[in-house]
């Protein structure tokens, strides 16, 4: 099945609106994160407990903490969870632990609190985590190292299998990718997780695979039309390929939805994060990737007429 099999758009000629639009994202996502005070890191990273507790009646977030503050835990995040736009009796909760606290203690501390406000067969604890801060600290630091050496370990393989002008437009793209997804995630007030650095490196992966297909294109047909003006060239290649990443992206996109309506409330944030992922690096292989990659050669080629003149 082939879609946008004659496709001839001019997509190079849309690329400063393009700019406009990832600049105001963009700027959004950062003033979130900024006005936030950083990311919402999960238990996996600062240390804690974390509860999720399934009511049997109806219950709202002011009653659970007013139950926990009589029992005298205090400082508790709780979120009710949600089925697809729906509010369910589901909550979770995030206690801070510090180093000289017991975790046991502190998960038996909430269950006795909740146990007195409410009936011991009202509510169920489906899913308990602990974790020491310094255990956090170590996942924190190993999650930020396998980002940053995904990202080398491309930039070697772009350095040997295109040229430097080609590594520079994949990697701009890629962190233009990377900064609309931070954004999302700040201001939906999705917690970082484990989940969440999963998706995070894979959306790097689709970005840069996308760009590298558009990329070999490119190469091919330059190599066939050298004396085609570049633009034209990039545009040829950009509509070669759209039926490729139409289909790829959209039967990626099939999948990631189907996990936010059924998946449930632990692989929903997830999904969403690749669901955001997999559109902006379609979108930046399209409008980012390849018009930063014709910048470079116009730069080039202005550098080199200059040259030759003087």
């Amino acid at each position: 099945m082939r879609v946008f099999e004659n496709a001839n758009y001019k997509f190079l000629s849309m690329r400063r609106p393009a700019y406009f639009v990832s600049a105001a994202i963009i700027t959004i996502g950062l003033a979130s994160i900024a006005l936030r005070g950083g990311l919402r890191m999960g238990v996996e990273f600062t240390g804690g407990v974390l509860l999720e507790v399934q009511f049997s009646e109806e219950t709202n977030v002011g009653q659970i903490r007013d139950a926990l503050t009589a029992g005298g835990t205090t400082g508790v995040q709780i979120t009710q969870l949600r089925a697809v736009a729906q509010a369910t009796n589901d909550f979770l909760l995030r206690v801070p632990v510090g180093a000289d606290e017991d975790q046991n203690e502190v998960r038996d501390q909430i269950r006795q609190s909740l146990e007195t406000e409410f009936a011991a067969g009202s509510f169920d604890i489906v899913r308990g985590d602990t974790l020491s801060a310094k255990v956090g600290g170590e996942f924190q630091r190993t999650a930020i190292i396998a980002v940053i050496l995904s990202f080398l370990l491309t930039l070697i393989y772009l350095a040997f299998r295109f040229e430097w002008r080609f590594g520079v437009a994949a990697v701009i793209a890629t962190v233009h990718d990377m900064l609309i997804t931070f954004g999302f995630i700040s201001l939906f007030d999705i917690e970082i997780s484990l989940a969440t650095v999963a998706a995070i490196l894979t959306i790097i992966g689709y970005s840069l695979n996308d760009t590298i297909v558009v990329f070999d294109r490119v190469r091919e047909n330059l190599r066939k039309k050298r004396k085609e003006p570049h633009e034209t060239t990039l545009d040829r290649s950009l509509n070669e390929t759209l039926p490729r990443t139409v289909l790829t992206s959209g039967t990626t996109l099939v999948s990631l939805v189907s996990l936010v309506v059924i998946g449930g409330a632990v692989i929903r944030p997830f999904a969403s994060v690749l669901i955001v992922g997999v559109l902006v690096g379609t979108y930046s292989s399209i409008f980012v990737a390849s018009p930063v990659l014709v910048e470079i050669h116009e730069r080039a080629r202005k550098r080199a007429a200059i040259g030759a003149r003087t």
